[in-house]
């Protein structure tokens, strides 16, 4: 009978990460890496303390250490990582639907804590403002 593989990889990240919004694909210290707004939400761990096979997900420390006490198998952390919001997760013990949650609340976490970025504006929209902004100011408009 053939056993059900429960771990999960960085192609899994990736297709999960698909569905989030405003996600993008990168690299963190040279390692494939997740990005919200291009702040980081996950990537594989690159420092010597982490263990092979490590994917480094931001939540809240608060949300990190009641993992970790939860599932001390599947998460952990390392020295190097104390005072950083995230929580290192052996990727070969993560079932998908586990890692799955985990980007969503990733995602909430670093959408809660990283500007949004404004919407672009026409040239003409752009000039008009600083006009404005220099008139209110009692400036002169140059021609």
């Amino acid at each position: 009978m053939a056993r059900r593989k429960t771990g999960s990889s960085f192609e899994t990240v990736r297709t999960i990460a698909k569905s989030l919004p405003d996600v993008e694909e990168g690299t963190m210290y040279g390692t494939p890496a997740i990005k919200l707004r291009g702040a980081l939400l996950a990537c594989i761990a690159s420092h010597k303390s982490a263990e092979p096979g490590t994917l480094v997900v931001r939540v809240s420390i608060e949300q990190r250490d009641a993992m970790i006490e939860d599932d001390p198998a599947t998460y952990y952390l390392k020295d190097h990582y104390v005072g950083y919001p995230c929580v290192l997760v052996r990727l070969a013990r993560i079932h998908p639907d586990a890692l799955s949650d985990l980007l969503h609340a990733g995602w909430r976490f670093v959408d809660a804590t990283t500007p949004k970025r404004r919407a672009r504006h026409s040239g003409s929209a752009r000039r008009r403002s600083r006009t404005y902004s220099r008139r209110a100011r009692g400036g002169r408009r140059r021609d």
